[in-house]
């Protein structure tokens, strides 16, 4: 990519801009000249209709155009200067004539502005090195359910050549499926039986992209599953649950309020017992004894209660629950069964 295509390919011509700036129009072509380097060298501007730049540098005394600052093995110090000299003009002429965008390919930018009116979202750049990964999250929990890259895609399938990707989270079952399809590919950068990653080259439409955003965000909104252990030769919560409906619990994961909570008693019942709902997360505590320390506390309603035999371990174990030693998603199979059984 030359020096033109690197500095403008995240901007967009704005025409009055450009003409208050010192651009002259001559048939559809805007030229800019100006001197650098004390005087030593001129630089000239095209710029066409369609925001396509081109630029010249001449040497004033021998009245020639200058091409070394194009050749990457020329690295003197001179060479380096008028280097950088021509890169702060175009800079200069980006900022104060150009538009910013925020992805460099048309469909990326259009999904963005999608992505603004059904989400109210904005992509943020989190990355300093990183300037072309922008995130949406969901502001009410800073969960992401988009992330697009410009990567190389030969890191993908071995093609040599730019591209803007995007990360959505689907349904694993479905992923499975889908990077059989053209457009989507085994997830770049991130888990791989949670996310997929879909080129943003027009090969699949923009509503079909939106279809996966939208499903992605609503892994964002829906309240997350979560299933802890209940240890009950520390704590009676059997008899605590018989008497109330509401308990204060260790908080050792993300847990947000609206989260649904499933507790699972271990031995002797080994079973998951209880369907709990948070109220209120993040309680300050400071409590250590030989089995347990806490430096936060949630707080958690009883919605349903289960027999031990409901849900037993072994049970679980259809479900890829082998052991429940702390705190951890519910997989969809298991969700399935549990609100299917609640229906």
């Amino acid at each position: 990519m030359n020096i033109e295509d690197e500095v403008f390919k995240k901007y967009y011509l704005n025409v009055n801009k450009l003409l208050r700036y010192g651009f002259i129009k001559d048939n559809n072509i805007y030229t800019y000249s100006c001197n650098i380097l004390d005087d030593t060298f001129r630089v000239f501007i095209t710029v066409t209709n369609e925001g396509k730049v081109k630029g010249k540098i001449f040497d004033n005394e021998m009245d020639e155009e200058y091409t070394n600052f194009r050749i990457e093995a020329q690295n003197g110090e001179f060479v380096n200067s008028v280097r950088d000299s021509y890169h702060q003009v175009l800079m200069d002429i980006a900022q104060k004539c150009f538009d910013k965008r925020p992805f460099v390919y048309e469909q990326a930018n259009r999904l963005t502005l999608l992505i603004k009116e059904k989400f109210g979202d904005d992509p943020e750049f989190p990355w300093d090195d990183l300037d072309g990964s922008g995130v949406f999250r969901n502001p009410r929990n800073r969960k992401w359910y988009g992330l697009i890259m410009n990567i190389n895609k030969k890191k993908l399938d071995g093609e040599d050549r730019e591209v803007e990707v995007l990360n959505v989270k689907l349904d694993e079952e479905e992923i499975q499926k889908l990077i059989r399809k053209k457009g989507y590919y085994t997830c770049y950068h991130m888990n791989k039986k949670k996310w997929i990653t879909i080129i943003l080259d027009d090969t699949l439409s923009d509503e079909i992209i939106m279809e996966h955003l939208t499903e992605s965000h609503n892994y964002t909104v829906n309240p997350n599953e979560w299933l802890v252990p209940a240890n009950p030769s520390y704590y009676d919560i059997i008899g605590h649950f018989e008497k109330e409906d509401i308990t204060t619990w260790k908080q050792s994961s993300d847990v947000l309020v609206g989260d649904i909570v499933y507790m699972y008693v271990g031995s002797p019942y080994s079973s998951l017992m209880y369907k709990c709902v948070a109220l209120e997360v993040n309680i300050p505590c400071s409590y250590k004894d030989k089995n347990v320390s806490m430096s936060r506390l949630m707080k958690l309603k009883l919605l349903e209660k289960y027999d031990k035999d409901q849900y037993s371990l072994d049970k679980l174990k259809k479900y890829g629950i082998k052991s429940v030693r702390g705190p951890r998603y519910v997989p969809k199979k298991l969700s399935n069964e549990l609100n299917k059984k609640k229906k």
